[in-house]
């Protein structure tokens, strides 16, 4: 009887626990989300500025070369996205001629599927134009929240990083006293298998993205897509959101396709590439060329994007899967965790 009770304790502490835990990641987000940025950029350049300091670099140049080339690669890949868009945006006059002479069409095929008419149609176009809340100050000031609080990120990740290559003994021995003398020895091997594991993978991600967006270009370019670098690439860099990322970007290209090709075909076209190259990347790509993969269920997966998702938005869908993939190296090495190892890994 005091077995039962003394579980059924457990199961209540640990509940309250992680309810705390979620409502602190929530009510902090403002700090956590660039915290947590920068932590892993710390973790992907901390192999290349221990590298530096072993052949006699000053710790403090290493780390500033090795934010400058982040933020050089960050740089010239905003410039090309600037390039592309721009180059979009001296088609925009063709493509609202187009997609405005397709609406008669349009409407005539939602008629037919859903029995709607074109006049009901109308009017519901004509009351959301006029709705207040479309284009109310309401909107413009998230509009605005969301573009400042973006800049705040991006200016406030690098210093994060900084500090964590730099402080990064403090951070250390901050660990080793909160897990004690039992799970020191453990420690270490846990943070060196984390920092291996996420250089390796971070690395690793970027070239499948560059051999995915290399593809999906290939692949618009041989249906004829125009800006179809734009496009490969874009997609190809969206999938870091899984599942949710491949099919929003994927709309821009499919819309591109219908409105300049007037044919069904083409946009059928984009899918079967885009689709093709998901095969690729998942089955033959992602596992060649990345060495070490996380070894996380997909349960676990979406549960972490669904989760980031409802705690931190956007960033995270993107955050919370390095989140759940530390917490599976962890429980690796903790034997109390190990129905929590089950539950996450791929192959427990």
């Amino acid at each position: 009887m005091e077995s039962k009770e003394i579980k059924l304790q457990q199961f209540f502490y640990y509940t309250a626990l992680l309810l705390s835990v979620l409502f602190l990641l929530y009510a902090g987000r403002t700090l956590f989300i660039p915290m947590f940025y920068g932590l892993l950029i710390a973790l992907v350049l901390y192999p290349f500025c221990r590298g530096l300091e072993a052949r006699g670099w000053n710790k403090t140049v290493a780390i500033v070369l090795g934010m400058i080339i982040v933020t050089l690669l960050i740089l010239f890949l905003g410039f090309l996205l600037i390039l592309q868009i721009k180059a979009l945006q001296q088609d925009f006059p063709e493509l609202k001629a187009r997609f405005l002479a397709n609406i008669p069409a349009l409407q005539a095929w939602i008629q037919t599927t859903t029995g709607i008419s074109q006049a009901v149609q109308d009017q519901w176009w004509s009351d959301f134009k006029s709705s207040p809340s479309v284009f109310s100050g309401s909107a413009i000031r998230n509009t605005m929240s969301a573009t400042l609080n973006t800049i705040y990120i991006a200016y406030i990740t690098p210093v994060f990083t900084a500090l964590f290559l730099y402080n990064r003994k403090v951070f250390v021995q901050f660990l080793s006293s909160l897990a004690g003398e039992e799970y020191k020895d453990k420690l270490s091997v846990i943070l060196r298998e984390t920092v291996t594991t996420y250089a390796n993978f971070i690395k690793g991600m970027i070239k499948v993205y560059l051999i995915v967006g290399t593809l999906n270009s290939l692949g618009l370019l041989l249906l004829g897509i125009k800006h179809a670098l734009l496009f490969g690439y874009l997609t190809a860099i969206m999938t870091i959101i899984p599942y949710i990322g491949i099919f929003v970007s994927s709309m821009l290209p499919i819309s591109m396709a219908w409105l300049t090709k007037g044919n069904i075909l083409y946009p059928l076209g984009v899918i079967a590439v885009f689709s093709f190259v998901q095969y690729l990347e998942g089955n033959v790509i992602f596992p060649r060329v990345v060495g070490s993969q996380l070894n996380i269920s997909t349960w676990a997966t979406l549960v972490a994007i669904i989760a980031g998702g409802i705690l931190w938005g956007i960033s995270g869908m993107i955050l919370f899967i390095p989140f759940i993939g530390m917490l599976k190296i962890v429980s690796d090495y903790i034997p109390e965790w190990k129905a929590l190892n089950i539950l996450i890994s791929r192959r427990p």
